[in-house]
């Protein structure tokens, strides 16, 4: 049976007309709950995706926290989304800890990952007071020359990230839900590509002679959780896409989401609860290096990625079985991961053209000039990052997290190996550690944008290898549950009555 032909529990159904009967399900324990909360930051903040200041001079649509809680009578699981770039280790476990004080769901069980929207609020990228050891020069250019957290918006979006986990929680109910995979091939490409000279650009430009191809995959599936209600009325539902969210309407803008979540609640009515949770997509953007047309506008490209999404999430809705998703398990590891350490020359160097104004150069030298002087600070006191790693079960899916921007061919590999039938990378996760490129993308045929190293992109090679590892280890500590399945027809009785003739001729 499909979502959307549920039945309460306890009911069984006789449709006479289609000669079909439909037995109720066995009733479960599995409840569900939704809801948000509205993190729209005020016009005049800072405004992420950047190496240095941007500012928010108008509104294009709201930004918010999203959270789904499930319970199947013996643990909660909550998976929120949040309208922004980033969202950091430290928020989290802030987040975490009062989540657990107010309702109960524990600290493991709980992951809050970041849509990366390009188009939101404050929340990175450098932290309050996260180079105030450092020297005065280095705190300059920290706090007034880089993309920086406000530590009000921070606080607010902490609050309300709690109030939706809690009032999600409160809402539960009796439900049934099913998870699907659809496929949107026409709104994602891979923005890395093999040049001529063997090496590898990022965004080399349409039009580019020297352009050969693709440097790596992209995945086109939608992965969607839906979960319905007892009058069968869809009260929420989980989509995950690998792109990058940098379609960038004009304004304060939950990016491509805005449009996804319309596209849903265009069919199933405005009450449904949308949380998006983004794929590894470090290599993965909207923005089409080989197509000779021109792009559109930022709004017009958020309509037609987040429209495209939202209606291959429709049809994968309708097409679902649901049932009740058991049983529920969360793991969670963390690593220590080295992070990369420039040259003591390149440090210098970086140090005389970043703070030294009387020399001037061009916006991007200086810019990662500046990056490598606060990676070298922010070396002094955390050599190695600590990188989360979770994995979340609902029934027969499986969410296995990254907090860096991992590259695609990661995912597809994860999925490949995962003993879930339906597994959900998710990238930005719990934390925030930049790009995580593949090792070949740092051979001599890589390089590119994602491969320089910054204050916030600097994990060792080979990160991406351990992640992936730790959450296939967790992964493979969980047994799936059952796919809901649809209801088998009756027994055969006989042929239409009206269909089984010869051909009649005359």
């Amino acid at each position: 049976m499909t979502g959307r032909n549920l039945l309460p529990v306890g009911i069984t159904a006789i449709l006479f007309g289609a000669g079909v009967v439909l037995a109720a399900e066995p009733a479960g324990t599995f409840q569900a709950g939704f809801a948000e909360r509205d993190i729209t930051p005020q016009i005049g903040m800072e405004v992420p995706g950047g190496y240095s200041k941007a500012y928010c001079r108008e509104i294009h649509d709201p930004c918010k926290v999203r959270a789904a809680v499930f319970d199947d009578g013996k643990l909660r699981v909550a998976l929120v989304s949040v309208d922004g770039g980033f969202v950091f280790r430290p928020e989290v476990q802030k987040a975490r800890a009062e989540i657990q004080a107010r309702c109960g769901i524990p600290p493991h069980a709980v992951l809050i990952g970041a849509t990366h929207s390009h188009s939101s609020g404050p929340l990175g990228i450098v932290q309050p007071g996260e180079y105030d050891h450092a020297s005065p020069e280095v705190r300059k250019l920290a706090y007034e020359k880089s993309s920086c957290a406000d530590a009000g918006y921070l606080a607010r979006v902490l609050e309300q990230t709690v109030a939706a986990v809690c009032e999600a929680d409160k809402n539960r109910a009796a439900a049934r839900a099913g998870v699907g995979k659809g496929l949107e091939d026409k709104v994602a490409f891979n923005r890395r590509l093999r040049m001529k000279g063997g090496q590898t650009y990022t965004h080399p430009g349409q039009g580019n002679p020297d352009t050969l191809d693709y440097a790596g995959p992209t995945d086109p599936e939608v992965g969607v959780l839906g979960a319905w209600n007892a009058e069968d009325k869809l009260i929420g539902c989980v989509v995950h896409f690998a792109c990058h969210a940098t379609t960038s309407p004009r304004g304060i803008s939950a990016n491509y989401i805005y449009y996804l979540e319309k596209a849903i609640r265009g069919f199933y009515g405005e009450h449904v609860i949308v949380v998006f949770l983004p794929g590894y997509s470090g290599d993965v953007t909207q923005v089409d290096n080989l197509s000779p047309h021109a792009n559109p506008d930022g709004d017009r490209w958020a309509q037609i990625v987040g429209g495209r999404l939202g209606a291959e999430a429709v049809k994968t809705l309708l097409a679902m079985a649901a049932g009740p998703l058991v049983p529920l398990d969360a793991q969670s590891k963390v690593l220590e991961i080295p992070r990369r350490v420039p040259g003591k020359d390149r440090v210098q160097q970086s140090y005389k053209i970043a703070v030294d104004d009387s020399k001037p150069t061009d916006a991007t030298t200086w810019a990662f000039a500046k990056e490598i002087v606060l990676l070298n600070a922010l070396l002094e006191k955390s050599p190695k990052a600590e990188v989360e790693v979770q994995a979340i079960q609902v029934g027969p899916a499986v969410f296995l997290t990254s907090a860096g921007e991992m590259f695609c061919q990661y995912q597809l590999e994860q999925k490949r190996k995962s003993p879930f039938p339906i597994t959900f990378c998710v990238s930005v996760a719990n934390g925030f550690n930049g790009y995580v490129p593949t090792e070949e993308a740092f051979s001599s045929s890589g390089g590119g944008y994602e491969t320089r190293l910054t204050s916030c992109s600097n994990l060792e090679i080979g990160a991406g290898e351990k992640i992936v590892a730790a959450g296939l280890e967790l992964a493979g500590r969980l047994k799936p549950g059952e796919m809901p399945q649809r209801a088998k027809a009756p027994p055969f009785r006989q042929a239409w009555t009206y269909g089984n003739i010869p051909p009649e001729v005359d």
